[in-house]
């Protein structure tokens, strides 16, 4: 049984369709990846697993569980982490002050500088940086704690939209390389991506969204190798 599936999901904002039926499963320990262009419903997907978003329709199962609808601290709660797009952190506090609210959701505080310590072993700049504003950190910096954030819930599964976005080439180098070092350790990956042949080399499995729609499935390798699905679904010409 997968550790989280999704079935038939549907998100609505008014009138307007955000997801229109999509389905998709993360087995434990694995890397799947969400693929597709701008607006094909990757963020939407993420934000409705993690319950920041209303479901229209559809189910999500987490562990075995019926999952659909219940509150973002619920979710969190019982091992979903998000890293949003975009960082979203409260620019004003520091980078210690973020993470231990990444926190917030344990029962035993104690755990908390255990936390700190891991993520500041997988991430040395925001070491660097604990007494630091978040609002000063660079790009890279802030995608670095926006992930830190997430794992400071010591979650079972890390969801992460669009980890790549406007970054360098080599800081994407070194976050990939982190996501690498986690899943060795034995997390589950839910990534949502535009960087597709990035996402298809570390990824297990790789699901293809259109307009709010799963349109096709695979395991990673076959899609990176099949030049009629670059082409036909992702946009992707080979020289």
């Amino acid at each position: 049984m997968a550790l989280l599936s999704v079935r038939n999901l549907a998100v609505r904002y008014g009138d307007l369709v955000g997801l229109a039926d999509v389905s998709l499963e993360v087995p434990a320990g694995s890397v799947v990846a969400l693929l597709g262009s701008n607006g094909a419903g990757k963020t939407t997907t993420l934000n409705a697993i993690a319950g920041l978003v209303p479901a229209a329709g559809g189910q999500v199962t987490w562990d075995g569980a019926d999952i659909t609808g219940q509150p973002a601290y619920a979710v969190v709660g019982r091992g979903l982490a998000l890293a949003p797009e975009g960082w979203r952190l409260f620019v004003q506090q520091t980078v210690e002050q973020n993470l231990r609210l990444g926190a917030t959701v344990l029962r035993d505080a104690s755990r908390v500088p255990a936390l700190l310590e891991r993520v500041f072993a997988l991430f040395p700049r925001l070491a660097e940086r604990r007494r630091q504003r978040a609002g000063t950190l660079s790009g890279g910096e802030r995608q670095m704690l926006a992930t830190g954030r997430a794992l400071m819930s010591d979650p079972k599964l890390l969801m992460l939209d669009e980890p790549s976005l406007g970054l360098a080439p080599a800081v994407v180098e070194a976050m990939y390389e982190t996501l690498g070092r986690l899943r060795r350790e034995g997390l589950t990956l839910l990534l949502a991506e535009q960087a597709v042949e990035l996402a298809l080399e570390v990824a297990d499995h790789a699901y293809v969204l259109q307009t709010g729609r799963t349109v096709l499935d695979g395991r990673a390798s076959d899609l990176a190798d099949d030049a009629d699905v670059q082409r036909i679904y992702l946009g992707l010409e080979r020289a």
